[in-house]
């Protein structure tokens, strides 16, 4: 007979104490000075301008500095490497995909109950993640980097919560890596880009696999 499987490490337990969450950024957080801070939004607001006129594949260091009028080195200094520069422009995007399951309205805020807000949390991310693809996909370019990022940590416990409140037999975290990876932003471009799936009928393969599990719709 096989031995029921150990709770994994790395988020807190779903079903302990913790009751809330709180705003977790794409990369690592970091404290600035004032000043540091303003230079920070000026290089964002420079790279944002050429990611909507260029796209991702063309955004480099170099053409961040030269748009912000700085050296390269300051770019390099405040972001360290491309992928640093990418996900930088992501924590903003996702700070308010965040907000939306963290303390919005339902049915994904914390008004609604458990399975509703599961049930609307796939599609939100699967809508948040196409409108974002191109700067998610480029910045992967550590496939295991993205297990370890705050805002993947964030999801996994919100998800996890979100099994355990639903009373589903089996351990939440593993239930929560199962769905999150139904919803992972290169499979679902593979499937709406090159596949042609359409959008709903992603969305309501979501809403099966968290039937399946046995959280009612």
């Amino acid at each position: 007979m096989t031995a029921p499987m150990s709770p994994l490490s790395g988020p807190p337990d779903p079903g302990g104490t913790r009751t809330s969450l709180t705003l977790a950024a794409v990369g690592e957080p970091e404290r600035l000075r004032a000043d540091a801070a303003r230079n920070r939004a000026l290089l964002l607001e420079a790279a944002s301008r050429l990611l909507a006129e260029c796209g991702a594949a063309d955004l480099t260091m170099e053409s961040v500095a030269a748009a912000a009028g700085v050296g390269k080195g300051t770019v390099f200094r405040r972001f360290k490497d491309r992928t640093g520069l990418l996900i930088a422009l992501l924590d903003h995007r996702e700070s308010l995909l965040q907000a939306t399951f963290l303390s919005g309205p339902p049915p994904m805020g914390p008004d609604a109950p458990a399975a509703e807000r599961l049930h609307a949390f796939g599609p939100a991310v699967m809508r948040h993640e196409r409108d974002h693809h191109e700067l998610i996909l480029a910045s992967r370019t550590d496939p295991l980097r993205a297990f370890a990022i705050p805002a993947y940590r964030l999801r996994l416990s919100h998800v996890a919560m979100l099994v355990h409140r639903t009373g589903v037999a089996g351990n939440p975290e593993l239930l929560a890596h199962s769905l999150l990876a139904s919803i992972d932003t290169p499979l679902v471009h593979h499937l709406a880009c090159e596949r042609g799936v359409p959008l709903a009928q992603l969305e309501q393969g979501w809403h099966d696999l968290v039937t399946r599990h046995g959280v009612p719709r």
